[in-house]
């Protein structure tokens, strides 16, 4: 009987649940309602005012605010970007974050923080608009209204106490209004010195926050916790007008305006080092003043020659004599390749003595480090005559008040006539120098010398 019941019972089961989902099924199709009809679409302006304040969150700035533009260049750009910048941020967060873990950890007894996995995921972010303001002041106001809803995976491997747990960070959600502020600008790349940014309103932070595989956000009213602790953290530090500054050049050393003259005469060259298997080498000498973007100057090469003499001067600009130094270096030139460094050497210029010549005899060295054994090498020396002639406060005012020349009409103040006169080339390099010409490009406008055949 035992075995008969059970056999029964698994009959009547399955004829339950056939049975069940034949009449579910048949209730649901009779209880749809039959008069269902498209939904009507109304104009904006026929919306009552519940359904436009519904509205308003998701509406881009740029319709409601006629002084935000579109910046669905910027969108796309991002886009096509997102995979290289992706490891890019990534690689430079690991690296700004490295020393303040490790500075942090002793504090909490913890052995160590790693990243496991660090990725901000496939979703760019997107810029819903962008406000610029103009001042009267040399900078740029930017306020960009910005949403990442993202799947980034932020993995860390925490150890402590022998035990390890994994913390991860999922599905992140940004909504902000930052003002971006480039100030001040300077005429030196990338011709601002400082990023000030900062926030116009409480930003909108969610993401959920996984600890050995368990979500902690569903634990009830932690959720809500974080998401308003960190959102007032985050206004304490940067809601307007406290800001987070970035510094991108030295406004002081951007804004310099040259202060002397360093008068510079390579005179020879004794005893260099052979570079080439076969014959003598084809030494020349560079120029160049450290902390400045001016392009380096050269002597002309002396073939064959380890022991040249050049007697060629040179003229440069200097704005910090305090700081700056006079770099030199020798340079065995090859007519394919790569030219070999012979040797180099520094001079600060506070050591020079000013409005005196100073005839200094350099020895030449591979580079500047003092622990390199190699630079107990002979490489040979250099004589060189520097004299730094500052410019007289008399000068320069009298500089900028009298031209040499009567500047046309509609010249701005402090502007002039600037007058190039091109009177010669010597050893001209490269592919194409049998017929040389040379082009002058000042502001965009470019003229041309006659050809020399």
């Amino acid at each position: 009987m035992g075995f008969f019941s059970t056999i029964l019972g698994f009959c009547g089961f399955g004829a339950g649940i056939s049975t069940g989902l034949v009449i579910g099924y048949y209730l649901f199709i009779y209880f749809q309602p039959s008069d269902v009809k498209d939904p009507v679409i109304r104009p904006l302006a026929e919306q009552d005012s519940q359904s436009l304040q519904q509205l308003l969150p998701e509406i881009p700035p740029w319709v409601k605010n006629p002084d935000y533009d579109r910046i669905d260049w910027l969108n796309k750009f991002l886009e096509l970007m997102w995979p290289y910048l992706d490891k890019a941020i990534c690689k430079t967060a690991k690296n700004i974050a490295k020393p303040i873990i490790a500075e942090q950890i002793p504090k909490y007894k913890i052995e160590s923080v790693e990243f496991e996995e660090l990725t901000l995921g496939s979703l760019p972010p997107t810029f819903q608009g962008m406000k610029v303001f103009t001042t009267e002041e040399k900078e740029l106001i930017m306020e960009p209204s910005l949403k990442w809803a993202g799947n980034p995976n932020v993995t860390l491997g925490v150890k402590a106490f022998g035990l390890k747990a994994t913390v991860q960070v999922v599905d992140l959600q940004i909504f902000a209004q930052p003002r971006i502020t480039l100030k001040p600008l300077v005429p030196s790349f990338p011709c601002f010195a400082k990023i000030f940014v900062s926030l116009m309103e409480k930003p909108h932070v969610d993401f959920g926050l996984k600890l050995v595989g368990a979500d902690l956000m569903s634990i009830p009213g932690l959720y809500r916790f974080v998401q308003e602790l960190i959102k007032d953290q985050v206004a304490n530090m940067y809601l307007w007008p406290k800001t987070l500054e970035v510094e991108i050049l030295d406004p002081a050393k951007a804004m310099k305006k040259p202060v002397g003259i360093l008068h510079v005469k390579v005179i020879r060259a004794m005893k260099l080092r052979k570079k080439d298997l076969l014959g003598a080498s084809d030494p020349y000498v560079k120029l160049k003043i450290t902390e400045s973007k001016a392009p380096s100057k050269k002597t002309t090469v002396k073939h064959k020659n380890l022991n040249p003499e050049w007697n060629e001067e040179f003229s440069i600009a200097i704005k910090d004599p305090e700081s700056q130094a006079l770099e030199l270096i020798v340079y065995d030139w090859e007519q394919v390749g790569k030219h070999d460094k012979m040797g180099m050497n520094v001079v600060p210029l506070k050591e020079l003595t000013p409005d005196e010549p100073n005839v200094m005899t350099l020895d030449l060295l591979k580079n500047l480090d003092k622990n390199d054994s190699q630079d107990d090498k002979f490489r040979g020396q250099l004589v060189v005559e520097l004299t730094y002639k500052p410019f007289k406060e008399d000068d320069m005012s009298k500089d900028l008040d009298n031209p040499l020349q009567k500047a046309p009409e509609g010249t701005p103040p402090g502007g002039g006539v600037l007058v190039v006169i091109v009177h010669e080339a010597q050893d001209v390099e490269g592919k194409h120098h049998t017929n040389p010409y040379v082009r002058v490009i000042f502001k965009g406008e470019e003229r041309k010398t006659k050809v020399r055949n």
